[in-house]
């Protein structure tokens, strides 16, 4: 997995132009109504609780979907009452995860007398086949699901026994077994919101977050059919012993939130334009999963760097062109 930590952090610290400031909360990005541009951020110190003002000529959100949206939404002024960027009343709406907890396994018969050492090269994923053309449509959802899955050999320890049959079974490997889970994709509904809550605030004087979402017909069909084909695959591959689950999760607990601050041409139905800045405040750009206009099935992390290598790219040129 990529780890900034480890990657863009200390490249970026060699640059000299990076300072790394911990246990800061940053608050609200300050906007200027004459101007009509932000002019930086205020910081909470979170040991100390002072405040401290940092300017810039050009802002980059990249706090996760929720930290933005947050930040955004905290973002109060004459001309953006409802938070920064905020004139199409759609900052904090179409609220989106993944949600899976549902699949298929099964007992993969054979090769008894092989094993694996180290990393096991079979891993898998499947992409989405479901509604990509007229033959893979279906009438009863939108959209669809992928499969991540993997092969594994467990041990071989039944119930009855106990003492010295258990220790050496213990060693004994078990049958192998397919795992294939499904992750499905959520619609955005404008109705699945997160919001702040100005009359609860936690130590810092921060509003709380507060969500409002679920998911609705559209993916508890897709959950089925998500079964239903891992099932189908299992049964087609040989496999024995196929057992399935179906184990409704909440919003959130993919941890692949997304779409609160979404993309889009016309800035009445959107909160960013296609180069992730606010349209009405070009001078902030949103370059995490709260940009996306919908979810797919794939893990986002990939997506939200190439958008951000993309949009950093483009301020800079602006930048250099004197636009910006």
């Amino acid at each position: 997995y990529f780890s900034s930590q480890s990657a863009t952090l200390p490249v970026a610290r060699e640059t000299g132009n990076l300072t790394v400031r911990p246990f800061s909360i940053a608050a609200e990005v300050l906007y200027d109504d004459a101007k009509q541009r932000a002019t930086g951020i205020r910081v909470i110190d979170a040991n100390s609780g002072e405040e401290h003002i940092f300017k810039a000529k050009i802002i980059f959100c990249n706090a996760s979907t929720v930290g933005t949206t947050a930040l955004l939404l905290n973002s109060r002024s004459a001309r953006f009452p409802n938070g920064l960027g905020n004139d199409s009343g759609e900052l904090g709406h179409n609220l989106m995860d993944h949600h899976y907890g549902m699949g298929a396994g099964a007992e993969f018969p054979g090769f008894e007398d092989t094993y694996y050492q180290g990393r096991k090269a079979n891993g898998f994923y499947i992409p989405r086949f479901r509604n990509i053309d007229e033959e893979t449509k279906r009438e009863d959802y939108l959209r669809g699901f992928g499969y991540q899955g993997n092969i594994s050999r467990g041990r071989s320890i039944p119930d009855e026994k106990i003492g010295v049959d258990l220790k050496e079974d213990i060693f004994k490997p078990g049958p192998y077994t397919v795992s294939v889970a499904c992750f499905g994709e959520m619609l955005p509904y404008h109705e699945n919101r997160m919001f702040l809550n100005f009359e609860k605030r936690d130590q810092h004087g921060m509003p709380i977050i507060t969500f409002d979402a679920k998911l609705r017909d559209n993916e508890m069909k897709l959950r089925e059919d998500g079964v239903q084909c891992a099932v189908e695959m299992l049964e087609a591959a040989g496999c024995k012993n196929i057992w399935t689950y179906n184990d409704l999760t909440a919003p959130g607990a993919c941890i692949h939130e997304m779409g609160t601050a979404r993309m889009g041409n016309d800035p009445k139905t959107s909160v960013l334009n296609k180069w992730n800045q606010i349209h009405a405040v070009p001078n902030v750009f949103v370059t995490d999963g709260s940009c996306m206009t919908s979810s797919g099935t794939q893990n986002p992390s990939i997506t939200y760097m190439a958008l951000t290598a993309r949009a950093v790219d483009y301020a800079d040129k602006q930048m250099k062109a004197g636009k910006l």
